[in-house]
């Protein structure tokens, strides 16, 4: 498999030849959405919490006899019936997390790196790096290469090029170990440099 490649002080880009195993496998759509629900669960915090009748403070007293009064019997004025009373079904803090294999997950990233490759949407770059961390040229070295929306990869992110990028939208910049199902698929293009699609190889060939 061959994907576009930009290199520095060259304003016509090459190809590059990458690993079929990891950049031409078929689409597994099923297996994508799987891995793609499961990281978008994980990212749920979980926090919410309400009280039931046995959270609410106060009504421990009976608040009138049980008989005689014509209303309806009451044991309690936290009851969920009451204005100030407890939830009927109080929700607590909780993982929304799911289980997937790290062979299945593999795959689904394989899928998507090859899906991209086949839309022309994957390129690569010798290396992405700026000097000082100024939006400025990070623009100008992303207008060079015709991107206005891209997700970056590198073996490794330096503050400079993090800050220089981190307030243009519809653009940012991780490392090989930040890759995730919903970044790959949200971006219209991604740039890979050299050094981390070896990592990507080595980690999903």
């Amino acid at each position: 498999m061959e994907i576009t490649l930009h290199q520095a002080g060259s304003k016509k880009p090459s190809t590059i030849k990458v690993s079929d195993a990891v950049f031409a496998v078929g689409y597994n759509e099923t297996l994508v959405h799987q891995a793609l629900t499961t990281y978008m669960s994980a990212a749920r915090s979980g926090t919410k919490a309400q009280k039931s009748r046995s959270d609410v403070r106060g009504g421990g007293k009976k608040p009138f006899n049980q008989k005689g009064t014509g209303r309806a019997r009451a044991g309690t004025i936290r009851s969920p019936l009451w204005r100030g009373g407890g939830t009927t079904f109080a929700a607590r803090p909780r993982s929304y997390a799911k289980k997937l294999n790290k062979k299945m997950y593999q795959g689904a990233m394989r899928s998507i790196f090859s899906e991209l490759a086949r839309q022309g949407r994957l390129s690569c770059i010798d290396s992405f790096n700026i000097d000082e961390p100024k939006t400025k040229l990070a623009k100008q070295l992303l207008a060079s290469l015709g991107f206005s929306e891209v997700l970056v990869i590198t073996d490794d992110v330096n503050s400079s090029t993090y800050m220089a990028i981190r307030n243009i939208p519809m653009v940012d910049v991780i490392d090989t170990t930040e890759i995730d199902p919903y970044s790959l698929i949200g971006f219209s293009n991604v740039l890979i440099t050299k050094a981390a699609v070896e990592k990507v190889e080595a980690w999903l060939g």
